[in-house]
C-alpha cells in the first residue's frame, strides 16, 4: 500500500552535512537499496544490518538530521509513510506486530533522520529496549521530571 503523495514544502530542509550523506544518496539512486517505498515525502529501503529480516528504514527523502528538524507541515506526510510501512511489514511478512524506533544524535549511526520498523513475533528473543531500565527513587523523583518535562514543552511551544 503506497499512501498518498503530499507535496513537500520548498526549501524546508537543512542542506547535506559536510561529506555526503549516506541516506541522502540512497534516496537519489546514487547507492543500491533494497526500495520498499520512494515517492517525493518518504524513502524506505530493508536495513542492511537487520534486527529481524524484514527490518525497514524509513527516512525523509529531504536531508534533515533529527525529528526535531522536520518541518511541522512534513510530519503527517512523513508519518503516514512510517504508518504504511508498519503495516506492510505485518500483512506483508506475516508478523504478529512491528517494532518503530528513531534515535535522535544518540545511537543515530547515520545523521538522517530514519525510522527502524521491525517486524515482531512473540518469543522472537527481542526484549524490551535495546539499554537498561531504571527506576525511579519514588513518586517524588518522578513528579519532579514530569514537571520538567511540562515546563520544557510549555517553553517549546511559547517559542514557536
Amino acid at each position: 500500500m503506497t499512501p498518498p503523495a503530499a507535496p513537500q514544502t520548498a526549501g524546508a530542509a537543512a542542506p547535506p552535512p559536510a561529506g555526503d550523506c549516506l541516506f541522502c544518496r540512497i534516496a537519489k539512486g546514487e547507492l543500491p537499496a533494497h526500495l520498499v517505498l520512494a515517492d517525493e515525502v518518504a524513502v524506505a529501503f530493508l536495513d542492511a544490518r537487520p534486527v529481524f529480516k524484514g527490518h525497514v528504514l524509513v527516512i525523509p527523502r529531504d536531508h534533515v538530521e533529527t525529528l526535531a528538524d522536520l518541518p511541522g507541515e512534513a510530519l503527517g506526510p512523513y508519518f503516514a509513510r512510517v504508518q504504511a510501512v508498519s503495516l506492510a511489514v505485518e500483512k506483508g511478512l506475516g508478523a504478529a506486530g512491528s517494532f518503530v524506533a528513531m534515535n535522535n544524535r544518540i545511537s543515530q549511526s547515520v545523521p538522517h533522520l530514519h525510522t527502524h520498523v521491525v517486524p515482531r513475533h512473540k518469543k522472537d528473543g527481542l526484549r524490551g529496549f535495546f539499554w537498561p531500565r531504571v527506576k525511579y527513587e519514588d513518586a517524588i523523583e518522578a513528579a519532579t521530571y514530569a514537571t520538567r518535562l511540562r515546563e520544557a514543552l510549555e517553553a517549546t511551544h511559547d517559542h514557536r
